[in-house]
């Protein structure tokens, strides 16, 4: 089965607290961190940070083996996994666009209350088999 480009893998390093975890991103953004709970509410917040850090870019960072990670003795060391273009669709960012469309669409348009935001992204959504 291929690869596919957009299900990103990156260690994260869980480093325990006296309560719940902070985890280390050591290969975005010259490391990120966040926090968690519990190990759970961690890994989840390990998956949102590399979201949001890589939400606007094309190329992502190389992941570091996990076999090279070095870690301290309490802590843990795993991967966490997200598939950035299920990301972007739970997470969406809007931006405002000016179109051109025939003025009798947009009189039929606006007679019939159609919110033309959400014809042109089902459309798009469709013209890109998302």
């Amino acid at each position: 089965m291929p690869a596919k480009k957009n299900i990103l893998v990156y260690p994260v390093i869980l480093h325990p607290e006296d309560q719940g975890y902070s985890v280390e991103i050591p290969d975005i953004d010259n490391g990120t961190w966040t926090q968690g709970d519990n190990m759970k509410d961690a890994l989840l917040m390990a998956q949102d940070a590399i979201g949001i850090m890589l939400d606007d870019k094309t190329e992502y960072p190389k992941p570091t083996d996990l076999e090279d990670i070095k870690i301290k003795a309490n802590d843990i060391k795993t991967v966490v996994y997200i598939d950035m273009e299920e990301y972007h669709r739970n997470n969406p960012k809007t931006v405002r666009k000016n179109v051109t469309v025939p003025e009798y669409l947009v009189v039929l348009g606006k007679k019939k209350n159609i919110n033309f935001s959400a014809v042109l992204t089902e459309a798009l959504k469709n013209k890109l088999e998302m």
